[in-house]
């Protein structure tokens, strides 16, 4: 393995800015990607080099087609490629074409991606090494009918999960027999279309269970630690919304059970770079494996701050050869921390996209909170991409301060000319359950009343505001206000015009 001094980063947004930093520091030159539908993107800016895709119209998006992506990288003789999350980030092909063409891949071996990435053959992999798992089918459902023999072997309620799924996709609950037929054909049809992949497996349904991952690091040496979990039950539609680490669920013996469960899979699959292992937990401290994610996560960050790691880092080290220069004894865990993904959605009309220009963003950094974003002002929100537009991670000493400091954060945290899930987020944080811990992946149907979070006030000084505005309107020139907080008399479209730059 060679030293890597020059990477393209296959992704956008965000997750392209955060690989791209870390590289630099670690004196790589970064080459980005310029697409058709987002040709100014704010990521363009954080590249020493811009490879142009907008000359070349393509069937294939610019960050799915292989062939392309192969090319320019041996074009510019850059020596690494890092997928981040999503696209071809857990594409075993994409891996294998790369290092035919002796190019480094920034993640797992091909293998490792391939039978992790099947859950299928993922779960005969735990089921051989002890790792805890729900009943369910031994393989994939053939049929309406197999599917019902196992559902009455295991009993009802069951879900039905894709192979080769992810992200809630290709999964259907089934409470009772005849709903069998109606959700296998609908699993079947959302698998083949989000990952051309109708293959659908069984397993025992849990109610109400929490959502906790455990991160691992692996290098070529044989190498593996876990950098603890997270705790990712906050979620809708099984799309995580808002990520801890640690869990308030877990105690040393559960997180070092886990943790070893973990590392066993990692193990057992000859798994190399960043990976994370998830389990669900139930209500009695039981947790069974779900699948394994080869890649980056979206919540990694949480990780970050409380282990003072850098994981891109890491993932550039390792693909590059370097040893692991910790131990898991060594591994020390400071603090808590929180992430809140900040999505473009309305959530009052049911957490939908929310287009169009992002005016002015404003929000307040500090030691406790980072903001990860790849948006700014005067970015266009489009429908071409993932409606998550920044994360806003914040910790404290204890799980109460890193609760108050999001808060805060929050309130300070302002986004313009669009709508966004801030008030989800502050509906949550302040919700009592959600304070106490006592919280599942069921938590947004069982216990929020309301999916956003308004001030007590908020709708008599939205009125309020609202007939001053129109009194400014009707008369710009004679009538006064006194501004109290400056104690001057200023004329309605001058108060009118502050109410809009604020």
């Amino acid at each position: 393995m060679k030293k890597i001094k020059s990477i393209l980063i296959a992704n956008r947004g965000e997750i392209a800015i955060r690989i791209s930093e870390t590289a630099k520091k670690m004196g790589i030159k970064v080459y980005g990607i310029k697409t058709l539908k987002e040709p100014s993107a704010y990521y363009l800016q954080f590249m020493d080099e811009i490879i142009d895709f907008t000359e070349i119209i393509s069937d294939i998006p610019e960050f799915l087609d292989i062939d392309r992506l192969i090319y320019s990288i041996k074009e510019y003789n850059i020596d690494a490629v890092h997928p981040g999350y999503g696209y071809l980030a857990e594409n075993p092909y994409f891996a294998q074409k790369c290092i035919d063409e002796k190019i480094i891949f920034i993640g797992p071996t091909p293998d490792a991606i391939y039978k992790l990435g099947n859950k299928t053959i993922a779960k005969q992999i735990a089921s051989r090494n002890n790792v805890p798992l729900l009943e369910g089918s031994n393989g994939n459902i053939k049929n309406p009918k197999h599917a019902k023999q196992v559902a009455e072997k295991i009993g009802y309620p069951v879900i039905l999960k894709a192979a080769s799924g992810g992200g809630g996709r290709g999964m259907r609950i089934v409470e009772s027999v005849d709903q069998i037929e109606k959700m296998f054909k609908m699993a079947q049809n959302e698998s083949e279309k989000a990952f051309s992949d109708s293959s659908v497996f069984m397993e025992k349904y849990v109610k109400n269970p929490r959502h906790i991952e455990f991160q691992i690091l692996a290098d070529h040496y044989g190498n593996i630690i876990h950098l603890g979990e997270r705790e990712c039950s906050i979620q809708r539609k099984h799309q995580k919304l808002i990520e801890e680490s640690p869990s308030s669920a877990l105690n040393d013996d559960l997180r070092e059970k886990m943790g070893n469960s973990a590392i066993q899979i990692a193990k057992a699959s000859n798994y190399r770079n960043a990976g994370t292992v998830e389990f669900l937990l139930d209500e009695f401290g039981d947790y069974y494996f779900m699948e394994m994610n080869t890649r980056i996560q979206v919540e990694h960050p949480v990780t970050e701050m409380v282990t003072g790691l850098d994981l891109i880092e890491w993932q550039i080290k390792i693909a590059q050869g370097e040893k692991l220069t910790m131990t898991q004894q060594e591994i020390k865990f400071n603090g808590w921390a929180i992430e809140c993904r900040i999505n473009a959605e309305d959530v009052q009309s049911g957490f939908s996209p929310y287009l169009g220009t992002i005016e002015k963003i404003q929000v307040s950094k500090g030691k406790t909170c980072r903001f990860d974003t790849g948006v700014t002002d005067g970015s266009i929100v489009t429908p071409y991409f993932d409606s998550m537009l920044a994360k806003l991670i914040c910790t404290g000493e204890t799980r109460e301060k890193a609760i108050t400091n999001t808060l805060a954060a929050l309130n300070k945290l302002y986004i313009k000319g669009i709508k966004t899930t801030i008030p989800f987020h502050k509906a949550v944080l302040n919700n009592p359950k959600f304070i106490s811990g006592d919280i599942s992946t069921s938590f947004i149907e069982k216990d929020m009343k309301k999916l956003y979070f308004q001030e007590d006030d908020e709708e008599l000084i939205a009125a309020f505001w609202a007939t001053i505005n129109h009194n400014a309107e009707l008369d710009k020139e004679n009538e006064t206000y006194v501004d109290y907080e400056k104690g001057k008399i200023i004329t309605p479209w001058l108060l009118n015009k502050r109410l809009k730059s604020m």
